[in-house]
């Protein structure tokens, strides 16, 4: 390579990157979008246990009703109004703040638009396990009812050091 060719050559990098330099300060690269965006999937049942999972932790009582359908609604509607929702809303971070971790099952289909899947909480002191039956709104799932949970005998307490 030429010392004349390796000088043009360098020019044109060097034009080339002052010219970027200003489209970029000026905005005129704004209208592209150089992130491939993935296409969102539908929200899984799975990830409504969670939504209402984490708005219990953080106290957010309409996120947390925004959760559920059906009767389990009206019901949770209703003892929110009775005791207000900064009782509710305390409530909902006292009874969840134990929660150490959670373990989902696949969703078991009942029918087209119901499932059930089996919900298991850990605790510092024990693990307890949970159906839950999700009912399908449009795109969304929502938790139209909950069996009593069943407390499981842990052999190793959550947090025991490893020996």
């Amino acid at each position: 390579m030429t010392k004349e060719r390796r000088a043009q050559m360098l020019t044109v990098f060097t034009l080339a990157g002052a010219l970027g330099f200003v489209a970029y300060r000026t905005g005129a690269l704004s209208g592209f979008d150089l992130s491939a965006k993935a296409p969102q999937a539908d929200p899984t049942p799975q990830d409504a246990i969670y939504a209402m999972l984490d708005a219990g932790r953080e106290g957010k009582v309409p996120a947390y009703l925004a959760a559920y359908t059906g009767q389990m609604a009206d019901s949770l509607r209703k003892s929110a109004a009775e005791q207000g929702d900064a009782a509710f809303s305390a409530y909902l971070r006292e009874s969840n703040a134990p929660i150490k971790g959670i373990a989902l099952q696949e969703p078991q289909p009942l029918t087209d638009r119901e499932v059930k899947l089996k919900v298991e909480y850990v605790f510092a002191d024990r693990n307890e396990v949970q159906w839950m039956y999700l009912e399908r709104e449009g795109k969304l799932w929502r938790i139209s009812r909950v069996d009593a949970a069943e407390r499981i005998k842990t052999l190793v307490p959550y947090g025991t050091p490893v020996r």
